[in-house]
């Protein structure tokens, strides 16, 4: 069966990758989620005036990747004590949080959050926000597999 999980963990170009790459997801999507205009550009989120953060959409086939998977590959593609920022990009686009499409997911992100926060794999606290999911306003195509375009381009 196909579910849905939407992770925003910095700049989704490169969320996007690490994701579409993992074996059991079918479909990724960058978009935008968690703001207050609706249908908005890449320029307008980037001026943190919106309130979205830039995420990918994963669907994934829940009989070869488990959600618990997705959360560990998550975790382990950013940093989680960064406020607003990952790395050089900064601004609340670029917010670490997890969207929850059940309450299922919803338990189990709190867990996988508390479960890390325990590792003290960190000194910082973790600041991932873990919100129900909202709407989805797909990226721009330039967006979409952002990677693949620009390494067939240059690489």
């Amino acid at each position: 069966m196909i579910e849905k999980a939407t992770f925003g963990a910095g700049c989704f170009w490169h969320v996007e990758e690490k994701f579409r790459l993992a074996k059991g997801v079918s479909k990724t999507r960058t978009g935008y989620m968690g703001g207050k205009v609706k249908n908005p550009t890449y320029k307008e989120v980037c001026t943190n005036t919106t309130g979205h953060v830039e995420v990918v959409e994963v669907a994934f086939e829940n009989t070869r990747i488990k959600y618990e998977e997705l959360l560990d590959l998550f975790w382990k593609i950013h940093n989680p004590t960064q406020l607003d920022q990952q790395g050089e990009d900064v601004g609340e686009q670029y917010k670490s949080i997890i969207f929850y499409h059940s309450e299922e997911q919803k338990k189990k992100a709190f867990l996988s959050k508390e479960r890390l926060a325990r590792s003290k794999k960190y000194t910082l606290p973790i600041v991932t926000d873990i919100r129900k999911v909202g709407e989805f306003w797909e990226a721009e195509e330039s967006h979409q597999k952002y990677l693949i375009k620009k390494c067939r381009n240059s690489c």
